[in-house]
């Protein structure tokens, strides 16, 4: 006759659960019996105190060294961490300088598929790499997405503003980012998941006859700033009618960028630079004399003039300062 199979006698229901228990109660991940060879930590229990401690347990960053060595260098704040790593919410003592926290503006990528950006420069003239012949276009722009070679391009400069300008547009996930190496005569997108960006102010690139912003202004304008402070103080009925942060971001006034981006574009640091290069690129004489204030900050003297020309983009200001207000008991 034909016997049924028991699932319950046949397979020992403990193994899988016993195992997944053990993990997420210790945190250590792996076998109990390889417990030395495990990594720790992996889960923890979330921090409660207060909602800010939340939020500052849920943005934390770990570097993998031995907390009892005593190596400096790994410890200490280094100018990459600008924007993206609070320069001053770290615990004392051991792990000091070891455990970071992401900045408060600062945002972890989640990926997007590639595909359709693909298909979309395939249309605007793109040609693929299975089709490309090196000695008969030998300058052509190489295209990676995500780091594979996918197809070659004569006009860079075009494909590369149609792009940008759908990312702008907010047609293209705003966490794509696009780094143009004129160099290396490369063009380089990424969609994947993981990068740190951080959130920027953008300045028109040419004048604009549909929103009336000229070349060198900030995208952010006054209209869009009233509308925030309005919606503050009254929230529209209908929530889709909110403009909000991902509002600023659909109407290309804020852009993230992540750390490969941001090495190919220039960044102004306040407002004032941006009226500054204007006025130097206007060519009004700009006076040094600082006798009227003398508690004025001290500009940089800018040698090159073509400085506004590449997108000037505005860190919010000090925002991943904000953290260490925040005191956690």
């Amino acid at each position: 006759g034909t016997r049924h199979f028991n699932l319950a006698v046949g397979i020992k229901p403990g193994t899988l659960s016993n195992g997944l228990n053990y993990s997420l109660a210790t945190g250590n991940w792996g076998d109990q019996k390889t417990a030395a060879s495990a990594t720790a930590g992996v889960s923890q229990v979330l921090n409660r105190y207060t909602f800010a401690s939340t939020l500052s347990h849920l943005r934390r960053t770990n570097t993998p060294i031995g907390r009892d060595g005593k190596i400096a260098k790994p410890r200490q704040l280094h100018n990459t961490h600008w924007g993206l790593v609070c320069p001053a919410e770290t615990p004392e003592g051991q792990a000091c300088g070891l455990v970071k926290n992401l900045s408060l503006m600062c945002y972890v990528s989640v990926g997007s598929p590639s595909e359709p950006l693909i298909e979309f420069m395939i249309n605007r003239g793109m040609e693929v790499v299975e089709e490309y012949e090196p000695l008969r276009y030998p300058h052509a722009t190489k295209i990676f997405v995500n780091g594979v070679w996918v197809g070659v391009h004569q006009d860079p400069k075009h494909l590369v503003n149609q792009v940008l300008d759908t990312r702008r547009k907010s047609y293209l996930q705003y966490e794509v980012s696009l780094i143009r190496e004129i160099r290396d005569q490369e063009f380089k997108i990424f969609s994947d998941a993981g990068r740190v960006m951080r959130p920027v102010f953008t300045v028109q690139q040419e004048d604009d006859p549909e929103t009336g912003i000229n070349k060198g202004y900030l995208v952010l304008t006054k209209d869009l700033v009233n509308r925030l402070a309005k919606e503050q103080a009254e929230p529209p009925e209908d929530p889709s009618m909110k403009l909000g942060w991902e509002g600023l971001i659909r109407a290309g006034a804020v852009e993230y960028l992540d750390a490969e981006e941001e090495e190919t574009s220039m960044i102004c640091m306040t407002p004032e630079d941006l009226e500054y290069y204007r006025l130097q690129k206007a060519g009004v004489p700009m006076d040094d004399d600082m006798a009227d204030d003398p508690n004025k900050r001290l500009k940089t003297k800018q040698t090159q003039r073509h400085t506004c020309t590449r997108t000037a983009k505005f860190p919010q200001y000090d925002s991943w300062y904000l953290r260490h207000y925040y005191s956690f008991p």
